[in-house]
């Protein structure tokens, strides 16, 4: 039996002719499992997951999500690492303006990444994957350092001198972004407007009441 090639067609209608197939680039096809596994995870418990109906969903040979991303829980990881991958920061505008008006942009920010991709973000964060595996754990404690990072920039407060002391504040914070994503995703409880003031409001008070007291000028 012939090797599959590395190479696979954009699935087109029924009816088209084969002059308009175009064949995907290396990382079109990559992208297009990944999108695939995404919208599966979100859909299902990683065990309900088979790497056979994603290829089939994606139009490509099985082998290729293999040659890709490994085995199943190598591709769970990939997407773990996109849920929780932030907007690089040149293609951000670092809010301006009183705290209220910073913190609202950020606010913004935040809920523009879980709305992205809603159920599979909820579920990543919420560690309801693979259970108590140490690598997802590692990506995701990554990842909120470096929301929090990200966070206190985007406060106009790195150069503080405790600022290891607000990273920490804003990673408690991170676990309210985490449920009130939740609510407002899965629970339906909370729409996206009541969760954006909630979290405002929230860091607000971290910022100008919590933080000061912890850096000694209250």
């Amino acid at each position: 039996m012939p090797a599959h090639s590395d190479t696979t067609l954009e699935p087109v209608p029924a009816d088209d002719t084969p002059s308009r197939r175009r064949r995907l680039e290396p990382d079109e096809r990559r992208a297009q499992i990944l999108s695939c596994a995404i919208d599966m995870f979100g859909e299902r418990p990683y065990a309900a997951v088979s790497t056979a109906e994603l290829a089939q969903r994606a139009g490509v040979a099985r082998g290729l999500i293999n040659h890709y991303f490994g085995n199943k829980r190598d591709l769970y990881l990939a997407v773990v690492r996109r849920m929780v991958t932030l907007p690089r920061l040149d293609n951000m505008l670092v809010p301006s303006g009183n705290i209220r008006e910073r913190v609202e942009a950020s606010v913004s920010w935040l809920l523009d990444t879980i709305g992205e991709h809603g159920t599979t973000w909820v579920k990543v964060t919420g560690l309801e994957g693979i259970g108590d595996d140490p690598e997802v754990q590692r990506i995701l404690d990554e990842a909120d350092n470096a929301a929090a990072d990200r966070v206190v920039q985007m406060m106009g407060l790195s150069d503080s001198l405790h600022s290891d002391e607000l990273r920490a504040l804003v990673r408690c914070y991170g676990g309210l972004v985490k449920a009130a994503g939740r609510e407002w995703i899965v629970r339906g409880a909370l729409d996206r407007a009541q969760v954006h003031e909630m979290l405002s409001d929230t860091l607000t008070t971290l910022i100008a009441v919590s933080f000061p007291k912890v850096n000694g000028t209250r």
